[in-house]
């Protein structure tokens, strides 16, 4: 299952602050069960706009790790939470796996 994001960088922030602090979180939120890792991709031709994928074994284990998150302790919260400060965040939604590829090498 992929989560993906849309990411616009505040104006009185830099794109650089958005990426270390969305890291710092990203490695938090990768220790809980059934995260399969995450992406952040910069839309080409507009600076300050990212599109981020987090990978998920299922919409279950995402949400399980979202209640976990929000029990974790005050520093915890704020590492998590510090990527709001930068960027404005618009979810695009959960995809399923794709069922088929088209692969050409």
């Amino acid at each position: 299952m992929k989560f993906v994001f849309e990411v616009k960088v505040k104006p009185n922030a830099t794109e650089e602050q958005y990426v270390q602090a969305w890291q710092k979180g990203s490695e938090i939120i990768q220790r809980q069960p059934g995260a399969l890792g995450t992406e952040l991709h910069r839309k080409i031709g507009e600076e300050g706009v990212f599109l981020a994928i987090a990978t998920w074994e299922s919409v279950e284990a995402r949400d399980r790790a979202m209640a976990e998150l929000k029990g974790m302790d005050q520093e915890m919260q704020e590492i998590l939470s510090r990527h709001e400060e930068f960027g404005d965040i618009t979810v695009i939604g959960a995809f399923e796996d794709p069922e088929w590829r088209v692969e050409n090498t």
